[in-house]
């Protein structure tokens, strides 16, 4: 660790990089406190406090949700917007074929991308800001007209700025921009959970602690084994003369990732799970009385814990498998290795290795859609056994902390790998 750190340090372009990323993360921080003007804060948090729904958003904007900042919406309608492009690279021929012309058609879909995360954000800010107008506890007043849309405006730019923040983060070859900046997010409410945790701290839950401390140590050993575990499939290179040279003759191996899909399938689910009870909110004070009390049974019904547990630990399981099919190929893959004039030792080349693959994923893929489904989840059960919402562990937000963390020691020490080669 000391001697990775001594690298590091005598690196000047490599320790330049990280401490451009700190400065990117203390900017972020900061607009993280700057509030939207003419919002209760402190009945914002008592709501967010109370709804367990709501306050997943509040984790993947880093508190910024609670305080009701510029950059509340985080980098989520860029997710969204990144997620949307992404499907429709399966139906569109047109972004298919851009996703095959390597990166300058990915550059061209990441345009896209940033231009859709506009109308994104000011749909999804509006949306929070009824919602939260229509609250009892009085979070925001009647506004204006120009007071609307300067609300809208702002968050809007908030998000957009994350944008810029993120990508001028990957940059630097650090990690991804926008998870770090999801990272930081979470890392910041660590002292706030820790601080509510010890004032509520009784004698009496010592157990419970013990047991709290338990499960977090066993969390994260399961986060890193599942995120580091992969299954090798054998591949070797047939040789192959080209002039006087021989190539290949090389055996390698494919990697198959047991939690390829990452942290996006929690994304997709939330993105459901949030959706029947916002638009119960926005018609829980409709004239029609069929219609407000359908609207008030549906914000009811997602407020149960096991109905609303059970709902998103199905979604997050099969989100799973579906984006393991958008993002993994085997018909792509089994052609790709055709083409290079690799094989798997005992398969024929062609459609019998597309189908090999197929079922080492489907062997695969389960446990990896189990595991992401209880981690989402886990705050839930851990409220349950414990009694006491604030020793439930963020489940999702601790994935995301670890992936990331993981993420970007590996990249460090790639690049410090890339740089002992450079100096020989």
């Amino acid at each position: 660790m000391t001697k990775t750190l001594r690298q590091i340090w005598k690196s000047s372009d490599l320790r330049n990089s990280i401490g451009f990323v700190v400065a990117m993360l203390v900017i972020f921080r900061v607009a993280a406190h700057i509030p939207v003007p003419g919002v209760n804060t402190e009945n914002l948090r008592d709501f967010f406090s109370s709804n367990a729904v709501l306050g997943m958003l509040n984790v993947f904007s880093g508190g910024a949700m609670e305080s009701f900042s510029l950059v509340a919406l985080g980098v989520g309608p860029y997710i969204t917007a990144s997620i949307i492009f992404q499907l429709l690279a399966m139906i569109v021929p047109r972004l298919e074929e851009m996703q095959k012309e390597g990166q300058s058609g990915q550059q061209r879909i990441n345009q896209y991308t940033r231009i859709s995360t506009i109308p994104l954000a000011m749909l999804q800010s509006y949306a929070i800001i009824s919602v939260l107008r229509q609250s009892p506890q009085g979070i925001i007043g009647d506004l204006s007209v120009f007071n609307l849309i300067v609300a809208i405006a702002s968050m809007t730019a908030g998000t957009i700025f994350l944008m810029w923040l993120g990508e001028l983060i990957s940059e630097k070859n650090i990690g991804n921009g926008i998870s770090i900046l999801i990272f930081a997010g979470i890392i910041a409410q660590l002292p706030t959970s820790l601080q509510q945790a010890f004032v509520t701290f009784e004698t009496s839950q010592i157990i419970n602690w013990l047991i709290f401390l338990l499960i977090a140590i066993i969390t994260v050993a399961g986060v890193v084994f599942i995120t580091e575990g992969q299954r090798n499939i054998p591949i070797v290179y047939a040789k192959r003369m080209r002039g006087s040279r021989l190539y290949g003759g090389v055996q390698t191996h494919l990697p198959l990732r047991v939690n390829m899909a990452g942290v996006i399938p929690i994304i997709f689910a939330i993105s459901l799970v949030l959706l029947p009870p916002m638009i119960g909110q926005f018609f829980v004070n409709a004239k029609t009385p069929w219609v407000a009390a359908a609207a008030a049974k549906m914000i009811e019904l997602f407020q149960d814990q096991l109905i609303y547990g059970v709902f998103y630990f199905i979604l997050v399981f099969a989100f799973t498998y579906f984006y393991t099919a958008v993002i993994f190929h085997p018909d792509r893959v089994a052609e790709n290795l055709q083409k290079q004039g690799g094989y798997i030792p005992g398969v024929r080349p062609g459609r019998p290795t597309a189908e090999f693959i197929s079922k080492t994923l489907d062997r695969i893929i389960p446990g990896g859609a189990i595991f992401l489904a209880t981690i989402a989840v886990l705050p839930l059960v851990m409220q349950r056994i414990t009694g006491t919402a604030a020793l439930a562990i963020g489940g999702t937000g601790l994935l995301i902390v670890v992936s990331v963390a993981i993420e970007i020691v590996n990249q460090v020490n790639s690049q410090l790998t890339m740089r002992e080669y450079e100096t020989i």
